[in-house]
C-alpha cells in the first residue's frame, strides 16, 4: 500500500543545492511540493509552509542518483532547466524528477508528455538566447580589463562562460548580468560566477572611444542602403539585445541611422601592445579552471 503524500510549500535558500535538498526532503517524508519560495520571495500560500536547509551532501546524492538511476540527459535537463526563467520552475522540475523515478531512462523520450515537453521548450529558450549572446556581447576595454555587460531573460552566464574563456584565454575580463546581479569574471586561465548586487563601469577613456567609432564607422559603411530593412533586423538581433551593443545601442531612442566622420584618426596608443595596468584580483568563490 503506497503512502499519502501530503501537499506542502517549501521555503529555500533560491540556489541548484537548496533545491535538490527540497528534492530528498519531498521524497524522504512523501511530500508534494506545491509552491517553492526563495530567500527574496514572499508568497502566501494555503498549502504548510517548511523551510528547508540546504544540505550538500543530500543535494550530491540527488544529483548522482539522477544520473545513475535515471540518465547523463535526464540529469542536465534538470540541471539547465533551473537556469531557465520558467515560472514555477522548481514544481515542473520536481514534477519531472517524479516521472523520471517511475519511467526511468527513457524519461527524456516522452515527448508527448506536458512533464518533458514544458522542461524541454524552456530550455531550448535557454541555450538560444545562449546562442545568440555569443555573437551579440561586446566587450570594451579599460586599462586592460575587458568588461561587457547583457540583460538575458534566463541565467546563461554559466553556458557562456566555456565559449568566453576559451575565446580570451589570455585576458583578464568581467562580463555582468543585470537581470539576475551575478558576473563571471576570468583571469589567466582561471573564472568564478559571483553574485555582484550591483556594478558601476568606468568611464570609456579616449583610446576605447576610438575603437568604438571605428566600430560604429564599419557597421555603417558596410550597409547597403537600398536594402535598409528595420523588421528583418529586429528578427534577426531582437531590440532587447540593443542596450549593450556598441553599434546599435545609439537608436534605442530613435535616432537615425547613423552616417558618421571619426573626428580623428586612432593614436598610437590604441595598440593592444600597449603596457597594461595592474590587473585586477579574482574572487576565489565558485571558480574553477577553464
Amino acid at each position: 500500500m503506497r503512502p499519502e503524500w501530503t501537499q506542502v510549500s517549501y521555503c529555500y535558500d533560491g540556489s541548484f543545492a537548496g533545491f535538490l535538498t527540497c528534492v530528498d526532503e519531498s521524497f524522504r517524508y512523501f511530500e508534494t511540493p506545491m509552491a517553492f519560495a526563495g530567500p527574496e520571495e514572499e508568497k502566501i500560500s494555503l498549502y504548510p509552509q517548511r523551510t528547508v536547509e540546504t544540505d550538500e551532501a543530500r543535494a550530491r546524492q540527488v544529483y548522482r542518483d539522477l544520473r545513475d538511476k535515471v540518465s547523463q540527459e535526464a540529469r542536465r535537463l534538470v540541471s539547465h532547466a533551473f537556469l531557465t526563467c520558467m515560472p514555477e520552475k522548481e514544481c515542473a522540475i520536481w514534477q519531472f524528477i517524479r516521472l523520471a523515478w517511475d519511467v526511468g531512462p527513457g524519461v527524456t523520450y516522452w515527448l508527448a508528455d506536458d512533464r518533458v515537453d514544458r522542461l524541454n521548450k524552456a530550455v531550448g529558450h535557454l541555450y538560444n538566447e545562449a546562442h545568440l549572446l555569443k555573437g551579440f556581447t561586446r566587450f570594451a576595454d579599460c586599462r586592460g580589463l575587458l568588461w561587457g555587460e547583457i540583460s538575458p531573460k534566463n541565467r546563461v552566464l554559466p553556458l557562456l562562460r566555456p565559449h568566453f574563456c576559451q575565446r580570451f584565454n589570455t585576458e583578464t575580463f568581467l562580463l555582468y548580468d543585470h537581470t539576475h546581479h551575478e558576473a563571471l569574471v576570468h583571469q589567466r586561465g582561471r573564472w568564478a560566477i559571483v553574485p555582484v548586487e550591483h556594478m558601476e563601469f568606468p568611464q570609456a577613456d579616449a583610446r576605447e572611444e576610438d575603437y568604438q567609432r571605428l566600430w560604429q564607422r564599419f557597421y555603417d559603411t558596410i550597409a547597403i542602403e537600398g536594402r535598409y530593412n528595420p523588421k528583418l533586423r529586429m528578427g534577426n538581433v531582437p531590440k532587447r539585445y540593443w542596450q549593450h551593443m556598441t553599434e546599435l545601442k545609439g537608436e534605442l531612442e530613435g535616432a537615425p541611422p547613423r552616417k558618421r566622420e571619426l573626428r580623428e584618426p586612432p593614436s598610437a596608443s590604441c595598440r593592444r601592445t600597449e603596457q597594461r595596468g595592474p590587473e585586477p584580483a579574482l574572487p576565489s568563490r565558485r571558480s574553477g579552471p577553464v
